[in-house]
């Protein structure tokens, strides 16, 4: 009794680990692919904010994102 919950427990465990690391890297790989921001879509969306942001003001706003991410 004491040994299959035993057995449960340790495959419980290895396939919370095994599941962990597998979406770590499918979530490391979608994120590569589909960056969540970037330059161009700062601009965009300051450009539709109603101001032309220049290229000191983009980066600054992407330091500041990054700082937070």
């Amino acid at each position: 009794m004491v040994h299959d919950l035993l057995l449960v427990f340790v495959g419980l465990l290895i396939g919370a680990v095994i599941g962990f690391f597998l979406a770590r890297k499918y979530l490391q790989k979608y994120l590569k692919k589909n960056p969540p921001i970037n330059e161009k879509m700062i601009e965009v969306m300051m450009t539709s904010m109603g101001r032309k942001p220049s290229q000191k003001q983009v980066r600054q706003v992407m330091n500041q994102m990054s700082k937070y991410m």
